[in-house]
This record gives structure tokens, sequence and C-alpha cells, in this order.
């Protein structure tokens, strides 16, 4: 048997007006996970632990079987270790976006226009990183450049303690309500303050202003954490597994779990990401002898932060028809298991993640259930199977238990 998680990241959402009362799950055209949750175990799972912060970090740990609650050591770490970051046990790490804000002279008085700096290209923004660190970065703090708009500083002999926001939390708020606080919030804000002066007058951002793009004209730091220590994904499941995804965050726990990371040319996180070329990564990582493969894709989630609703719709059906559809074509008659999810809600309403209960579907090529008409949150909560946590629908994945 082979296993396979088509890993929608933020599908899930609530009915919304403006898109004919329903959600971009029920609106969508997807035959083919349709078909799929037809004869499938379908229900809600609880993929966020109580007390915790609905990240992808967090999330996406649980859906792949890590317990959060044991294993959560903070985002920016997990990122750290894809970058090629090697962190010493006393290192903090912290999340480090280039931001596009407005212009008011008072940086206080700010609004946050773009989390992602109108999705700037990793090239551009690898000249910025470089520019902050040359002007910053010094026997403390040292940063590091990674993919589009996240990117990562290392803190040298520092700790936990100080209070941050995601930018994508605060699109088109006054930032002064979501400075840095705590133990090192002085030092945060100062060094985020100071990265304007560098960012603001940089050739790369004029390029981009005289093109009517957003300007990556300060970074963002938030998302801290230490030195992850997660046990081998092999040891605890005992399956060879495989990461395809263009995140680094999702990168980064597949390194600290042994997990094989593939990568794919023209994966961007986005909706343009190259779809096709993740859904023959996944089976071809199959038939190279690996016996699990968790294909994250980030485009509805990117989708629902932006609030673009056409396009979170449109990265669904792009899923189902590109990835999912390939797949099944190319395992036809193999013995193949099929866990569709969300890690998380990211409502087009709200353009940021919630910790409600999303909905799965357990596909077995083996064997048929009574499954639901239709893959959405309404369909699969009114099965009345509910999962408390990613571990278990992991446990459930591979009949762990049975």
């Amino acid at each position: 048997m082979k296993y396979i998680v088509l890993l929608g990241d933020g599908m899930a959402d609530l009915p919304n007006e403006k898109l004919q009362g329903k959600t971009p799950l029920e609106l969508a055209y997807k035959p083919n996970i349709d078909n799929m949750a037809s004869r499938s175990i379908c229900g809600m799972v609880k993929t966020v632990p109580d007390g915790m912060k609905p990240g992808s970090d967090v999330a996406n740990l649980s859906v792949i079987g890590y317990d959060p609650l044991e294993y959560y050591s903070g985002r920016s770490p997990l990122e750290a270790l894809s970058i090629g970051i090697d962190m010493a046990s006393d290192d903090l790490a912290v999340r480090c976006n280039v931001v596009t804000l407005s212009n008011e002279d008072n940086y206080a008085d700010r609004t946050m226009i773009d989390y992602s700096a109108g999705e700037i290209s990793t090239e551009e923004a690898r000249e910025l990183i470089c520019a902050v660190e040359a002007g910053l970065g010094d026997a403390v703090f040292k940063f590091y450049s990674g993919v589009s708009y996240r990117h990562c500083l290392i803190a040298k002999h520092s700790e936990m303690g100080t209070v941050y926001t995601p930018p994508h939390d605060i699109l088109d708020k006054v930032i002064s309500n979501y400075l840095p606080e705590g133990i090192y919030g002085e030092q945060m804000l100062a060094l985020m303050e100071r990265s304007t002066k560098i960012l603001e007058s940089h050739p790369i951002n004029l390029k981009r202003m005289a093109k009517g793009e957003n300007p990556a004209n300060s970074i963002w730091l938030w998302g801290e954490g230490v030195k992850p220590n997660l046990p081998l994904y092999y040891d605890l499941y005992k399956k060879s597994a495989v990461m395809i995804s263009a995140v680094d965050l999702l990168k980064g726990i597949a390194i600290a779990g042994g997990m094989k990371v593939v990568e794919v040319q023209g994966a961007t996180g986005t909706i343009d990401t190259n779809f096709i070329g993740k859904a023959k990564a996944c089976v071809q990582a199959l038939r190279d002898g690996n016996d699990y493969v968790y294909l994250h894709m980030e485009a509805p989630d990117e989708c629902g932060h932006q609030g673009d609703y056409d396009g979170k719709v449109k990265s669904i059906e792009m899923i189902d028809d590109i990835v999912a559809g390939y797949i099944l074509k190319e395992l036809s008659g193999e013995d193949v298991r099929i866990l569709v999810t969300p890690d998380h809600p990211t409502p087009l309403a709200t353009r940021t993640h919630t910790s409600d209960s999303v909905p799965f579907i357990i596909y077995d090529s083996t064997v048929s259930h009574e499954g639901v008409l239709k893959y959405s949150e309404n369909e699969c909560a009114g099965t009345g199977i509910t999962v408390a946590s990613g571990v278990e629908l992991a446990r459930l994945l591979f009949k762990i238990g049975d």
C-alpha cells in the first residue's frame, strides 16, 4: 500500500455571499476529489490543539503526524533548517518577511499594505536581504535569505519571550498595536525601523515602484523559535516519507523528521505554481520505492490571505484537475490510500487562519466506503465522524490500531 496526502493549505472556509452563499470547496468544480469522497471515509479533524495559534507550522506538523503539543518549538527554526542554517542550541530563529508598508514619517503610524511585497521574486529579495545583512548584521544578529518574501533572522545566544504578530494577520491595519513587545521587543522594533532606511532607496525597490509594483520597504519580524528536535518519521510510522512543497516551513519539517525533500522546478507556493510538476514528482516518488508522499499546495492559503475569491476557487479546481486527476490516472489499479485535507481554514472574509476543524477524506483504492456526494465542510461535518487530532488522522490513514 502507498500513501499520499493532498494538502490544500488554508482550503477550508466559511459560506460567503460573494460565492453565492457557498464556501470555495462547495463552489469549486472538482469531479476527481468529489468522486473519491463518494467512496471515502469522510469527516472533520481538529488539527490545531486548544491554546495553540493556528499557524501553518502547528497545523502541518499535526497533519503530518507530529503532536504539536510535544514537538513544536517555533516556526522560524523549521524554515532555518530548509535554508541550511546550522543553529546552535542557544540560537533564536525569527521569521523575517519583506513587506510593503505605507510611508508615514512615524514608523508606528504606517499601515500593512502587503505582507509579501507583491510576492517579490526570490532573486530580488535576496539582494534586499543581503543589503539588510550588510547594514544591520553584527555579532548577535545575522540575516539569511530564503524564498520570495520569506527570510530568517538568527539571534545568537538568545531566548524566547518576545511577542510578535504575523504580518498576514494585519493587512490594511495600522501597525502601532502590533509591534514587537517583550524581552527583545525594543531591539527587534529598532531593526525593523532601521531596515526602512536601507530598503526604501534600494535600486530593486526603485525599479519595482517604476513598474507599479509594491516595494519591499521594510522587514517584519515574527515567528520566533529554538532548534527543533523531531523524531524520525520512519521511527514513528515505519514509512519512508517524501515532502513536496514550495515552502521552506514544510521543507524544514521534513528535514527535521528525516523525510526526503523533492524539489520541483517552478514550484512557487502561489496559484501560478507548477501543479503538474508536483503531481508528477509525487507519482515518481512512489515509483522510486517510497511509501508516503506529503504533497503540500500553498495556493488556496495565499488566495485566502489576499482576499482573492476567484483565485481561491480556481486554485482548488486546479488541484483537482491537474494534481488529483493526474495521480488517480497514473496510479489506477494500484493499492493507494489518499488523504485530502486542509491544514486549517483561511476564510476569505477575515483573510487569516482560524482554529476550526477542517474536512477530510481518506480514499482507499481497495475498499469502497459510504462517503459523501461532495467534498466540503458541510458534507463532511454531516457524517458525524470527528477526529480529535492530526496524530489520530495519521493513524487512521495508516490503519494503525485497526
